[in-house]
Protein backbone atom coordinates (compact mmCIF):
# COMPACT_ATOMS: atom_id res chain seq x y z
CA UNK A 1 0.00 0.00 0.00
CA UNK A 2 1.12 3.58 -0.69
CA UNK A 3 2.19 5.92 1.75
CA UNK A 4 0.73 9.75 2.08
CA UNK A 5 3.77 11.65 0.15
CA UNK A 6 3.50 15.04 0.67
CA UNK A 7 4.52 18.01 -2.02
CA UNK A 8 6.84 20.17 -0.81
CA UNK A 9 7.64 23.93 -2.29
CA UNK A 10 11.50 24.69 -2.50
CA UNK A 11 10.01 28.30 -2.21
CA UNK A 12 6.30 29.58 -2.15
CA UNK A 13 5.82 33.34 -2.76
CA UNK A 14 3.76 34.80 -0.54
CA UNK A 15 0.76 37.33 -1.59
CA UNK A 16 -1.08 40.04 0.83
CA UNK A 17 -4.56 38.85 1.36
CA UNK A 18 -7.47 40.54 1.95
CA UNK A 19 -10.26 38.34 3.70
CA UNK A 20 -14.11 39.62 3.79
CA UNK A 21 -16.17 36.16 5.70
CA UNK A 22 -19.95 35.72 5.57
CA UNK A 23 -21.71 39.14 6.42
CA UNK A 24 -18.98 41.65 5.53
CA UNK A 25 -20.70 42.71 2.32
CA UNK A 26 -20.67 46.23 3.29
CA UNK A 27 -17.02 46.51 4.09
CA UNK A 28 -16.45 44.58 0.87
CA UNK A 29 -15.41 46.72 -2.36
CA UNK A 30 -18.32 46.78 -4.84
CA UNK A 31 -16.34 44.90 -7.18
CA UNK A 32 -16.48 41.79 -5.09
CA UNK A 33 -20.21 42.53 -3.30
CA UNK A 34 -21.97 39.71 -5.91
CA UNK A 35 -19.70 37.27 -5.37
CA UNK A 36 -20.29 37.47 -1.76
CA UNK A 37 -23.61 37.98 -1.54
CA UNK A 38 -24.00 34.67 -3.88
CA UNK A 39 -21.55 32.73 -1.71
CA UNK A 40 -24.22 33.69 0.93
CA UNK A 41 -27.43 32.68 -0.97
CA UNK A 42 -26.01 29.31 -1.78
CA UNK A 43 -25.19 28.76 1.76
CA UNK A 44 -29.13 29.66 2.46
CA UNK A 45 -30.64 27.81 -0.23
CA UNK A 46 -32.29 24.82 0.36
CA UNK A 47 -30.19 21.91 -0.36
CA UNK A 48 -26.76 24.33 0.08
CA UNK A 49 -23.34 23.79 1.45
CA UNK A 50 -22.46 24.57 4.95
CA UNK A 51 -19.62 26.88 3.49
CA UNK A 52 -18.30 28.52 0.37
CA UNK A 53 -15.43 30.01 -0.13
CA UNK A 54 -13.81 32.26 -3.39
CA UNK A 55 -11.09 33.64 -3.86
CA UNK A 56 -9.63 36.26 -6.13
CA UNK A 57 -6.11 36.99 -7.04
CA UNK A 58 -5.37 40.09 -9.07
CA UNK A 59 -2.73 43.15 -8.80
CA UNK A 60 -0.35 41.10 -5.73
CA UNK A 61 -3.03 40.66 -3.49
CA UNK A 62 -5.80 37.66 -2.81
CA UNK A 63 -9.46 38.82 -1.91
CA UNK A 64 -10.99 35.80 0.15
CA UNK A 65 -14.84 35.71 0.15
CA UNK A 66 -16.72 33.30 2.25
CA UNK A 67 -19.79 32.47 3.63
CA UNK A 68 -20.95 30.05 5.91
CA UNK A 69 -18.84 27.42 7.92
CA UNK A 70 -15.62 25.16 7.32
CA UNK A 71 -17.71 22.73 9.95
CA UNK A 72 -20.79 22.80 11.05
CA UNK A 73 -20.00 20.95 14.60
CA UNK A 74 -17.86 24.77 14.89
CA UNK A 75 -17.84 28.49 14.09
CA UNK A 76 -15.70 29.59 11.46
CA UNK A 77 -15.96 30.21 7.65
CA UNK A 78 -13.73 28.14 5.26
CA UNK A 79 -10.27 29.78 4.76
CA UNK A 80 -7.59 30.32 2.45
CA UNK A 81 -4.73 28.24 4.03
CA UNK A 82 -7.57 25.15 4.76
CA UNK A 83 -6.84 21.26 2.79
CA UNK A 84 -9.91 20.45 0.44
CA UNK A 85 -9.91 17.44 -2.01
CA UNK A 86 -9.99 19.44 -5.06
CA UNK A 87 -11.69 16.48 -7.22
CA UNK A 88 -11.14 16.46 -10.69
CA UNK A 89 -8.89 19.72 -10.69
CA UNK A 90 -6.30 16.96 -10.11
CA UNK A 91 -6.90 16.23 -13.68
CA UNK A 92 -4.94 19.90 -14.77
CA UNK A 93 -2.15 18.52 -12.86
CA UNK A 94 -2.27 15.38 -14.77
CA UNK A 95 -2.05 17.69 -17.68
CA UNK A 96 0.64 19.74 -16.08
CA UNK A 97 2.61 16.14 -15.73
CA UNK A 98 1.97 14.85 -19.31
CA UNK A 99 2.46 17.82 -20.99
CA UNK A 100 5.52 19.07 -18.99
CA UNK A 101 6.80 15.30 -20.66
CA UNK A 102 5.61 16.88 -23.74
CA UNK A 103 8.00 19.52 -23.37
CA UNK A 104 10.74 17.27 -22.42
CA UNK A 105 10.33 14.78 -25.94
CA UNK A 106 9.65 12.39 -23.30
CA UNK A 107 6.12 11.86 -24.93
CA UNK A 108 4.40 12.82 -28.38
CA UNK A 109 0.23 14.00 -27.85
CA UNK A 110 -0.07 11.72 -31.03
CA UNK A 111 1.82 8.58 -29.34
CA UNK A 112 -1.09 6.11 -28.52
CA UNK A 113 -1.75 3.56 -25.77
CA UNK A 114 -0.68 0.83 -27.86
CA UNK A 115 2.86 1.93 -28.13
CA UNK A 116 3.11 3.66 -24.82
CA UNK A 117 1.89 1.03 -22.16
CA UNK A 118 2.21 -2.31 -22.30
CA UNK A 119 -0.72 -4.46 -20.55
CA UNK A 120 -3.58 -2.10 -21.54
CA UNK A 121 -6.47 -3.33 -23.82
CA UNK A 122 -5.90 -4.45 -27.48
CA UNK A 123 -9.10 -2.70 -28.18
CA UNK A 124 -7.60 0.91 -26.43
CA UNK A 125 -4.52 0.37 -28.44
CA UNK A 126 -5.03 3.51 -31.18
CA UNK A 127 -5.96 5.38 -28.71
CA UNK A 128 -3.97 9.18 -28.73
CA UNK A 129 -2.45 10.90 -25.37
CA UNK A 130 -4.10 14.24 -27.00
CA UNK A 131 -8.02 11.98 -27.19
CA UNK A 132 -6.96 11.41 -23.60
CA UNK A 133 -6.45 15.15 -22.13
CA UNK A 134 -9.40 16.44 -24.04
CA UNK A 135 -11.91 13.29 -23.78
CA UNK A 136 -11.87 12.75 -27.35
CA UNK A 137 -10.30 9.13 -26.38
CA UNK A 138 -13.92 6.80 -26.05
CA UNK A 139 -12.30 5.39 -23.41
CA UNK A 140 -14.97 3.82 -21.08
CA UNK A 141 -15.55 5.80 -17.45
CA UNK A 142 -14.12 3.60 -15.27
CA UNK A 143 -16.41 4.86 -12.03
CA UNK A 144 -19.34 4.13 -13.71
CA UNK A 145 -18.22 0.24 -13.45
CA UNK A 146 -20.03 -2.45 -11.80
CA UNK A 147 -16.30 -2.95 -9.96
CA UNK A 148 -16.54 0.92 -8.83
CA UNK A 149 -20.47 0.47 -7.54
CA UNK A 150 -19.20 -3.02 -5.50
CA UNK A 151 -16.46 -1.29 -4.10
CA UNK A 152 -18.35 2.05 -3.16
CA UNK A 153 -20.89 0.33 -1.67
CA UNK A 154 -19.11 -2.72 -0.41
CA UNK A 155 -15.51 -1.19 0.96
CA UNK A 156 -15.48 3.08 0.09
CA UNK A 157 -12.65 3.41 2.70
CA UNK A 158 -10.54 0.46 1.00
CA UNK A 159 -7.26 1.22 -1.38
CA UNK A 160 -7.85 0.14 -4.99
CA UNK A 161 -4.45 0.28 -7.23
CA UNK A 162 -4.88 2.63 -10.94
CA UNK A 163 -4.25 -0.84 -12.22
CA UNK A 164 -7.36 -2.44 -10.43
CA UNK A 165 -9.49 0.59 -11.86
CA UNK A 166 -8.28 -0.20 -15.15
CA UNK A 167 -9.42 -3.75 -14.44
CA UNK A 168 -13.27 -2.71 -13.95
CA UNK A 169 -13.27 -1.95 -17.33
CA UNK A 170 -10.39 -3.94 -18.58
CA UNK A 171 -13.12 -6.08 -21.18
CA UNK A 172 -14.79 -3.13 -22.45
CA UNK A 173 -13.68 -1.45 -26.38
CA UNK A 174 -13.78 2.18 -26.86
CA UNK A 175 -17.78 3.67 -26.56
CA UNK A 176 -17.03 5.53 -29.48
CA UNK A 177 -14.77 6.05 -32.53
CA UNK A 178 -11.29 7.83 -31.35
CA UNK A 179 -11.16 11.52 -31.99
CA UNK A 180 -14.72 11.01 -32.82
CA UNK A 181 -16.20 13.25 -30.45
CA UNK A 182 -16.21 14.41 -26.60
CA UNK A 183 -17.88 12.61 -23.72
CA UNK A 184 -15.63 13.13 -19.75
CA UNK A 185 -14.20 9.70 -18.61
CA UNK A 186 -11.74 9.48 -15.58
CA UNK A 187 -10.12 6.40 -17.32
CA UNK A 188 -8.50 8.88 -19.23
CA UNK A 189 -6.62 10.67 -16.47
CA UNK A 190 -5.61 7.17 -14.97
CA UNK A 191 -4.18 6.16 -18.23
CA UNK A 192 -2.01 9.30 -18.52
CA UNK A 193 -0.85 8.52 -15.02
CA UNK A 194 0.24 4.81 -15.46
CA UNK A 195 1.88 6.10 -19.08
CA UNK A 196 3.97 9.25 -17.07
CA UNK A 197 4.81 6.37 -14.23
CA UNK A 198 6.09 4.07 -17.05
CA UNK A 199 8.15 6.76 -19.42
CA UNK A 200 9.86 8.11 -16.27
CA UNK A 201 10.40 5.39 -14.06
CA UNK A 202 9.23 7.32 -11.57
CA UNK A 203 5.89 7.37 -8.70
CA UNK A 204 2.93 9.54 -9.84
CA UNK A 205 3.77 11.17 -6.22
CA UNK A 206 7.08 11.95 -6.98
CA UNK A 207 6.54 13.57 -10.60
CA UNK A 208 3.36 15.77 -9.09
CA UNK A 209 6.37 16.84 -6.35
CA UNK A 210 9.18 17.51 -9.24
CA UNK A 211 6.97 18.94 -11.94
CA UNK A 212 4.61 20.72 -10.32
CA UNK A 213 4.45 21.55 -6.66
CA UNK A 214 8.29 22.95 -6.42
CA UNK A 215 8.02 25.02 -9.43
CA UNK A 216 4.30 26.64 -8.62
CA UNK A 217 5.34 27.08 -4.33
CA UNK A 218 2.76 24.32 -3.70
CA UNK A 219 3.57 24.07 -0.28
CA UNK A 220 0.38 22.78 1.36
CA UNK A 221 -0.69 19.98 -1.70
CA UNK A 222 -0.73 16.23 -1.05
CA UNK A 223 -1.06 12.92 -2.74
CA UNK A 224 -3.05 10.79 -0.44
CA UNK A 225 -3.48 7.17 -1.64
CA UNK A 226 -4.22 5.39 1.96
CA UNK A 227 -4.82 8.22 4.42
CA UNK A 228 -8.36 8.74 4.86
CA UNK A 229 -8.02 12.14 7.27
CA UNK A 230 -7.22 15.43 5.91
CA UNK A 231 -4.59 17.32 7.44
CA UNK A 232 -5.73 20.60 9.72
CA UNK A 233 -7.54 22.61 9.48
CA UNK A 234 -8.96 21.87 6.92
CA UNK A 235 -12.86 22.11 5.07
CA UNK A 236 -15.44 19.03 5.89
CA UNK A 237 -17.27 17.82 3.10
CA UNK A 238 -21.07 17.07 3.43
CA UNK A 239 -24.08 15.37 2.28
CA UNK A 240 -27.24 18.09 2.71
CA UNK A 241 -30.20 16.77 2.25
CA UNK A 242 -33.47 19.06 3.25
CA UNK A 243 -34.83 18.75 6.20
CA UNK A 244 -31.68 16.43 7.85
CA UNK A 245 -28.44 17.53 10.01
CA UNK A 246 -25.67 17.97 7.18
CA UNK A 247 -23.88 14.40 7.05
CA UNK A 248 -19.64 14.50 7.59
CA UNK A 249 -18.41 12.57 4.56
CA UNK A 250 -14.74 14.12 4.43
CA UNK A 251 -13.06 10.52 4.78
CA UNK A 252 -15.95 8.52 3.86
CA UNK A 253 -14.35 7.42 0.46
CA UNK A 254 -10.62 6.36 -0.28
CA UNK A 255 -8.66 8.77 -2.57
CA UNK A 256 -7.33 5.81 -4.02
CA UNK A 257 -10.20 5.75 -5.92
CA UNK A 258 -9.61 8.45 -7.67
CA UNK A 259 -5.81 8.29 -8.06
CA UNK A 260 -4.42 10.74 -11.10
CA UNK A 261 -7.84 11.68 -11.74
CA UNK A 262 -8.73 13.18 -8.52
CA UNK A 263 -6.69 12.27 -5.75
CA UNK A 264 -5.29 15.18 -4.58
CA UNK A 265 -5.34 17.28 -1.73
CA UNK A 266 -4.74 20.84 -1.16
CA UNK A 267 -5.66 24.20 -0.54
CA UNK A 268 -7.38 27.51 -2.33
CA UNK A 269 -4.38 29.54 -1.69
CA UNK A 270 -2.44 26.42 -3.70
CA UNK A 271 -5.18 25.80 -6.20
CA UNK A 272 -4.74 29.39 -6.89
CA UNK A 273 -0.81 29.25 -7.43
CA UNK A 274 -0.97 26.11 -9.41
CA UNK A 275 -3.53 27.82 -11.93
CA UNK A 276 -1.71 31.00 -12.47
CA UNK A 277 1.84 28.54 -12.95
CA UNK A 278 -0.56 26.55 -15.55
CA UNK A 279 -1.51 29.46 -17.54
CA UNK A 280 1.67 31.28 -16.94
CA UNK A 281 3.75 28.54 -18.78
CA UNK A 282 5.70 27.35 -15.79
CA UNK A 283 5.25 23.32 -16.69
CA UNK A 284 5.81 23.68 -20.17
CA UNK A 285 6.18 25.98 -23.29
CA UNK A 286 4.34 28.36 -25.66
CA UNK A 287 4.58 25.84 -28.42
CA UNK A 288 3.06 22.70 -26.19
CA UNK A 289 0.25 25.88 -24.51
CA UNK A 290 -0.75 26.58 -28.42
CA UNK A 291 -1.53 22.65 -28.68
CA UNK A 292 -3.09 22.69 -25.34
CA UNK A 293 -5.83 25.78 -25.98
CA UNK A 294 -6.91 24.13 -28.86
CA UNK A 295 -10.30 23.36 -28.29
CA UNK A 296 -13.33 21.17 -28.89
CA UNK A 297 -17.07 21.37 -28.19
CA UNK A 298 -17.27 19.64 -24.59
CA UNK A 299 -18.43 20.39 -20.81
CA UNK A 300 -16.17 20.34 -17.54
CA UNK A 301 -18.09 18.16 -14.82
CA UNK A 302 -19.68 19.66 -13.22
CA UNK A 303 -19.84 22.33 -15.73
CA UNK A 304 -18.55 25.83 -15.11
CA UNK A 305 -19.50 29.21 -16.20
CA UNK A 306 -20.56 30.18 -18.83
CA UNK A 307 -19.98 27.89 -22.59
CA UNK A 308 -17.50 25.45 -21.98
CA UNK A 309 -15.24 23.88 -24.52
CA UNK A 310 -12.36 21.00 -23.95
CA UNK A 311 -8.85 21.75 -24.36
CA UNK A 312 -6.16 19.52 -23.60
CA UNK A 313 -6.50 18.94 -19.64
CA UNK A 314 -7.82 22.70 -19.28
CA UNK A 315 -11.36 24.31 -20.19
CA UNK A 316 -12.02 27.19 -21.32
CA UNK A 317 -15.00 29.01 -20.11
CA UNK A 318 -16.86 31.77 -21.95
CA UNK A 319 -18.49 34.36 -19.85
CA UNK A 320 -20.47 37.91 -20.56
CA UNK A 321 -17.56 39.54 -19.08
CA UNK A 322 -14.99 37.39 -20.63
CA UNK A 323 -13.02 34.26 -20.84
CA UNK A 324 -10.92 32.66 -18.47
CA UNK A 325 -9.25 28.89 -18.06
CA UNK A 326 -9.48 26.28 -16.17
CA UNK A 327 -10.90 23.32 -14.60
CA UNK A 328 -13.84 21.91 -11.84
CA UNK A 329 -14.22 19.22 -9.86
CA UNK A 330 -16.48 17.37 -8.00
CA UNK A 331 -16.13 14.95 -5.33
CA UNK A 332 -18.71 13.73 -2.53
CA UNK A 333 -18.77 16.81 -0.02
CA UNK A 334 -16.73 18.95 -2.35
CA UNK A 335 -17.65 21.03 -5.63
CA UNK A 336 -14.63 23.03 -6.75
CA UNK A 337 -13.67 25.49 -9.45
CA UNK A 338 -10.17 26.92 -10.20
CA UNK A 339 -9.48 28.97 -13.43
CA UNK A 340 -7.18 32.08 -14.70
CA UNK A 341 -6.68 34.62 -17.33
CA UNK A 342 -4.50 33.87 -20.59
CA UNK A 343 -1.55 34.79 -19.13
CA UNK A 344 -1.64 33.29 -15.39
CA UNK A 345 -1.55 37.01 -14.17
CA UNK A 346 -4.99 36.08 -12.47
CA UNK A 347 -6.56 33.84 -11.39
CA UNK A 348 -10.22 32.64 -9.36
CA UNK A 349 -11.26 29.57 -6.94
CA UNK A 350 -14.69 28.47 -5.48
CA UNK A 351 -14.99 25.74 -3.01
CA UNK A 352 -18.49 24.49 -1.51
CA UNK A 353 -18.27 21.66 0.93
CA UNK A 354 -20.89 19.81 -0.84
CA UNK A 355 -21.09 17.20 -3.65
CA UNK A 356 -21.67 18.90 -6.93
CA UNK A 357 -25.34 20.51 -7.14
CA UNK A 358 -27.62 19.69 -9.79
CA UNK A 359 -30.68 21.60 -11.17
CA UNK A 360 -31.88 24.99 -9.90
CA UNK A 361 -28.58 25.32 -7.64
CA UNK A 362 -25.72 24.09 -10.29
CA UNK A 363 -27.15 27.29 -12.36
CA UNK A 364 -26.87 29.33 -9.15
CA UNK A 365 -23.68 28.03 -8.62
CA UNK A 366 -22.42 28.94 -12.27
CA UNK A 367 -23.96 32.24 -11.90
CA UNK A 368 -21.53 33.64 -8.89
CA UNK A 369 -18.95 32.18 -10.68
CA UNK A 370 -19.91 34.11 -13.57
CA UNK A 371 -19.77 37.22 -11.06
CA UNK A 372 -16.33 36.23 -9.94
CA UNK A 373 -15.16 36.41 -13.45
CA UNK A 374 -16.32 39.67 -13.70
CA UNK A 375 -15.03 41.03 -10.28
CA UNK A 376 -11.89 39.42 -11.43
CA UNK A 377 -11.64 41.05 -14.75
CA UNK A 378 -12.73 44.42 -13.62
CA UNK A 379 -15.91 44.34 -16.00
Amino acid sequence: MRRLLALPALAAVAAAALAFPGGAVAGCPSRYAAVQRGLERLVAARGGPVGAIATLYRDGRTIVLSAGRASAARPGAPGLHDHMRIASVAKAFNGAVALHLVQEGLLGLDDTIGRLLPGMPAAWSAVAVRQMLDHTSGLPDYTKSEGARKHLTTNPRGYVSPTQLIDWVRTDGTVFTPGSRYEYSNTDNIVIGLIAEHLTGESYAQLLSTIVSRPAGLTQTTFPTVRLSLPKPFIHGYEVSPGKPPEDITSVFSPSGAWASGGIVSTPADAGAFVRAYLGRRFFGKAVQRQQLRFVRGSSDPPGPGTNSAGLAIFRYQTRCGSVYGHTGGLPGYSQWVAATADGRRSVTMTLNISPPTGPLLQQLRSVQTSAVCALLGR
